[in-house]
């Protein structure tokens, strides 16, 4: 079918961009758009995905947590370390 359109001007940018990059009809590129745009319509809305909040305490005394990627290397490098004695 045959019709007319008002594209924005960043849409229609866009969309040319798209046509140049793939190399495809400009036509090709629309049609496609708008089928992947009815088909998203038809899906129900996504539920938000929510965790339950956890406390978890204070840490331990003498753990900076200003400094934890620190604590953290410094306990991957224990850990290795220590696979590295098991293997002797």
């Amino acid at each position: 079918m045959r019709t007319t359109l008002t594209l924005d001007d960043h849409l229609a940018s866009a969309l040319q961009e798209a046509a140049r990059r793939s190399g495809r009809p400009f036509k090709q590129i629309v049609n496609e758009t708008l089928r992947r745009g009815l088909h998203d319509l038809d899906r129900p809305p996504a539920r938000a995905y929510r965790l339950p909040v956890a406390a978890l305490g204070l840490p331990r005394p003498g753990v900076d947590l200003d400094k934890a990627l620190a604590l953290a290397d410094g306990l991957e490098d224990s850990a290795v370390g220590l696979k590295l004695e098991l293997r002797k």
